[in-house]
């Protein structure tokens, strides 16, 4: 850790919100002398982009950084966290599995320029702190970091908006739509405001609230069909024609935005010890994870399927608790791609007001044999079961004799 007087350059993750936007002269006017770089990672939030430069320079930074990671994240943390079907309490991991592949680029650029500091504007309350730190140091551990939430002096977003007024800091915000947001291509969340009571609806149907869709209210009353493509669990077609990952993520957000999927309202168990509320849209990666999951229900044997399921739990919680970069998930990554060896093939689904309806799977490699389970004739022989149910059986049957014989 560098002393406050040692630190003249400063690598800055930088989103143009209301937190980031009055740090770079929060940092100039606490580290005197210093230089503010900031850097934004590109993972899917389009319009957030959108006038960034001119703002980090206008507000007293040196230069911006505007880092295109949205491949990276799709292939390098969506995907393997989608293969191993990882939902920590309902949630997708859309904020969790971003700040890793955001806080990787901030140090690239950090060595690159020879920073003394990189900052961050997480707050103390929450879970990105703890994503980002530990991110950085995997890969800079001697790297001094300032989380000014931790320090100054500021104890509120409105604190933050008198702050931004008293230094001529323009906001796209205001007071009654200070949602705490955060935006990429697999999602959107909402905390704060009136969603910090959980007594409170949320106003899915208020314009401007939803960003990636609509409210179920508001979807048509005719289903829309689609088809998803596999190969080795990752998504490689939609409706017959072959894209990329990510731009398969992107059109299933048009399809499941139109149709009002992937709305979740939940309060959650943060890794600092609090519950908070959270409300998420995640129409794309809702319909991904759909429908992946039904395709390894006729490709994967029942012992892989249910251990898979088990440490589906553990790698969830890794990925939210910010422990990206370690061994164990490193390790499950290992078990859960050779689990993906033959999830290949196409699923249909029906989505419809808010629903995800499955309406068809096929694999080349299904485990699923219409002539064994069919309920007509086959050449299943049935009295097979006889001695299977008695060896099966045989343990209660022997405690049941003990038993009956020790009250004799």
């Amino acid at each position: 850790m560098k002393d406050k007087k040692e630190i003249r350059k400063i690598v800055l993750a930088y989103s143009g919100g209301l937190d980031t936007s009055i740090i770079i002269p929060w940092l100039k006017e606490n580290y005197e002398g210093c230089e503010v770089i900031a850097v934004s990672g590109n993972v899917g939030q389009a319009d957030e982009l959108e006038g960034l430069e001119a703002k980090a320079l206008a507000t007293g930074a040196s230069k911006l950084y505007v880092l295109d990671l949205t491949d990276d994240y799709v292939e390098n943390y969506i995907i393997p966290t989608m293969q191993a079907g990882a939902v920590y309490e309902d949630y997708l991991l859309g904020t969790s599995h971003a700040r890793p592949c955001i806080a990787k680029g901030l140090v690239d650029i950090a060595l690159k320029e020879g920073a003394d500091a990189i900052c961050h504007g997480c707050t103390g309350k929450g879970n990105d702190q703890v994503r980002f730190e530990l991110a950085i140091k995997h890969f800079a551990p001697e790297m001094t970091i300032i989380a000014p939430w931790r320090i100054w002096d500021i104890k509120s977003r409105d604190e933050e908006i008198d702050y931004a007024e008293a230094h001529h800091i323009p906001l796209k915000i205001n007071r009654e739509t200070n949602y705490s947001k955060d935006k990429n291509l697999w999602h959107l969340s909402h905390e704060g405001l009136d969603l910090e009571d959980t007594g409170n609806e949320p106003q899915y149907e208020k314009p401007g609230f939803l960003e990636m869709g609509v409210s179920p209210l508001q979807a048509p009353d005719k289903p829309t069909y689609v088809e998803i493509d596999f190969e080795k669990g990752v998504p490689v077609a939609v409706d017959g024609e072959k894209m990329s990952a990510k731009n398969i993520i992107l059109k299933l957000n048009e399809l499941g935005g139109a149709n009002g999927i992937g709305l979740l309202d939940i309060v959650e168990n943060r890794l600092v010890g609090m519950k908070c509320r959270g409300v998420y849209d995640t129409p794309g990666g809702t319909i991904l994870y759909a429908a992946h999951k039904a395709l390894e229900t006729i490709t994967l044997d029942k012992m892989t399927a249910h251990e898979k399921e088990r440490l589906s739990v553990t790698f969830a919680e890794l990925v939210y608790n910010g422990q990206w970069f370690t061994p164990l998930r490193e390790a499950l990554s290992a078990f859960v791609s050779k689990t993906q060896e033959k999830v290949n093939g196409k699923v249909r689904l029906k989505l419809y007001k808010g629903n995800i309806i499955k309406a068809g799977i096929w694999s080349p490699n299904s485990l699923y044999s219409e002539e064994i389970a069919t309920f007509g004739a086959s050449d299943y022989d049935q009295s097979d079961a006889n001695g299977f149910i008695n060896l099966f059986g045989l343990p209660i049957k022997v405690q049941a004799m003990v038993d009956a014989a020790q009250k004799k």
